[in-house]
């Protein structure tokens, strides 16, 4: 094998394992949206557990991240608005990155 095809297999395992962590970190960053929104809602443990996966599951709607958004939006009602959704995901996807990073 070349050295080109080595930087090439390595670009590519590099490129797949990004997208994995990336992956992870947004659906990490989601269930911590919907615990959030829970606790707003005044939901129980177990309750908010299970909305955290509710949340999880929102964002395969289609690509990017409104999806979320509008689930949570639509389901905290007057408690908070879209603008604040969108600047709390941006806050607790730093934190899903360093809990994602402390389990590497």
């Amino acid at each position: 094998m070349s050295t080109f095809d080595d930087r090439e297999n390595a670009f590519e395992a590099k490129f797949a394992h990004d997208a994995d962590m990336q992956f992870k970190a947004d659906a990490r960053r989601n269930k911590l949206l919907g615990l959030w929104a829970a606790e707003l809602m005044g939901k129980s443990a177990d309750e908010a557990a299970e909305y955290a996966k509710e949340v999880v599951k929102a964002d395969f709607e289609e690509a990017g991240h409104e999806d979320v958004v509008r689930k949570v939006a639509a389901d905290l009602g007057d408690k908070s608005n879209p603008d604040e959704i969108r600047a709390k995901m941006a806050e607790l996807m730093a934190v899903a990155k360093g809990q994602i990073m402390s389990e590497v």
